[in-house]
């Protein structure tokens, strides 16, 4: 470790903007000051930059083992680390699932020799592994991940009776992918009757419907609060379905929390036109108003974090038929840049995205000492210059894939540097791959 100086940064957090330097020793932060002189190993220019905590994305698929055609561990983090992501979560529908605490511990042995970013996994759920889920550690994994619709593999869970021991028994936070399967499939099946195999993915929303969202997503809530559950509803699609959500109390009092992701704050269903399959994601990308809904609901504390979903496949594999094409997207990358430009745009403030996109996080799973600008704390931190435009193309894409749904905008906002546990791992355009970040603890 070595110690790095950074001078006249504007610093976004904790609900206020000042301008100040940040001395970063042996990993940590070790003073926050008007105007530090002390010795460093190197020192930063900060005038006229936003110096952020760094990003925690609560929801990533970072397709390693298993599907590593696609993406990997190490691939992904470097995309994350570009752009201002400097810890993850990463997601049990790998090849094979995460089902095990062995399998679950193959995946920590993996980011532990690759990750550049910060690094935690959730232990997945199925209709007949509970006795695995319950010897989860959690000091030391994010959470249990519950698929209430479709998924890869053995992870549906669609036991009613299973679903009632993972909310009344699990030994942390239950994060869940609501949709419900029986209306997904009835819907299928009506447009399938009438189009056959030939249906447009402008119909993904219809198939997928926001009452498949609402009715699984209800009763998650009615689940967690029978029991008392620790739950966090993933990538919530719909306006409706924000209004299950409290924001009369502290989000560090709230036992029922949600995630609202990039994609369903940018898109809507009229961008199939020109997006196709690209923007193919479950749940679906839905109506303007649903947009809107869940981007007022960020604001209002609804939902209380912003995440990804950052979820690769190959450009073959996007350009297959409605039917065939997978569903998901790379965004680890554009995740920030994207908020950014809705601040230009002036939907949402600079403190709100560091709230939302770190400080909320970390309080959400308790994370220890990350998700803020705090003496004391790992330093995982962001310079970004809000006035450098760029645009997305496959020349600056990190994602294996080598494509994004955000290929051909111009972002006005861009990252300068990232900071990963004291190690400078982004720096003007150029990855410094010092090697690899940590595990995430929690404190609970």
């Amino acid at each position: 470790m070595s110690s790095i100086l950074i001078k006249s940064a504007t610093i976004v957090n904790e609900n206020q903007q000042f301008v100040a330097d940040v001395l970063v020793k042996d990993g940590f932060i070790e003073r926050i000051d008007k105007k530090i002189d002390a010795a460093s190993d190197k020192e930063i220019n900060a005038e006229g930059l936003h110096l952020f905590p760094g990003c925690i994305d609560d929801q990533v698929h970072f397709r390693e083992p298993g599907l590593t055609h696609k993406a990997t561990i190490h691939s992904e983090s470097r995309a994350a680390v570009a752009g201002g992501i400097t810890s993850f979560m990463e997601m049990p529908n790998t090849v094979p699932n995460t089902l095990t605490q062995e399998l679950l511990q193959d995946k920590y042995d993996i980011a532990a020799r690759t990750s550049l970013a910060n690094y935690s996994f959730f232990m997945g759920a199925s209709n007949d592994n509970i006795d695995e889920v319950l010897r989860t550690d959690t000091a030391n994994v994010c959470g249990v991940k519950v698929f209430m619709g479709s998924s890869t593999g053995n992870m549906l869970v669609d036991d009613p009776a299973t679903l009632e021991r993972i909310f009344a028994h699990s030994p942390m936070l239950v994060a869940t992918h609501c949709e419900d399967e029986a209306t997904i499939r009835s819907n299928l099946n009506h447009y399938k009757q009438l189009l056959g195999e030939n249906i447009p993915v402008r119909l993904h929303p219809k198939i997928r419907s926001a009452e498949a969202c609402y009715i699984s997503s209800s009763m998650a809530v009615d689940l967690a609060k029978k029991h008392n559950t620790r739950l966090h509803i993933l990538h919530i699609s719909t306006e409706k379905e924000t209004y299950l959500f409290d924001n009369s109390i502290p989000l560090k009092d709230k036992r029922i929390t949600a995630e609202a992701c990039i994609h369903h704050l940018w898109f809507t269903d009229k961008d199939y036109e020109t997006k196709g399959n690209l923007i193919k994601w479950n749940p679906a990308v839905k109506k303007e108003h649903d947009r809107d809904g869940i981007l007022k609901a960020v604001l209002n504390g609804r939902i209380d974090v912003i995440a990804t979903d950052h979820a690769p496949h190959t450009l073959e594999e996007k350009s297959l038929p409605y039917l065939q094409a997978p569903s998901g997207g790379p965004l680890v990358q554009h995740a920030l840049p994207a908020m950014l430009e809705l601040y230009h745009q002036g939907k949402i403030s600079l403190e709100q995205i560091a709230e939302k996109m770190a400080h909320n996080v970390a309080i959400c799973f308790q994370v220890e000492k990350r998700g803020f600008v705090r003496e004391g704390y790992w330093a995982d931190l962001v310079l970004a210059d809000l006035n450098a435009p760029w645009k997305v193309n496959k020349d600056n894409i990190l994602y294996q894939c080598k494509w994004s749904p955000f290929e051909g905008t111009t972002f006005q906002s861009k990252i300068a540097y990232t900071l990963v546990s004291g190690n400078i791992v982004w720096d003007n355009g150029s990855l410094i791959e010092h090697g690899p970040g940590k595990r995430l603890s929690f404190t609970r």
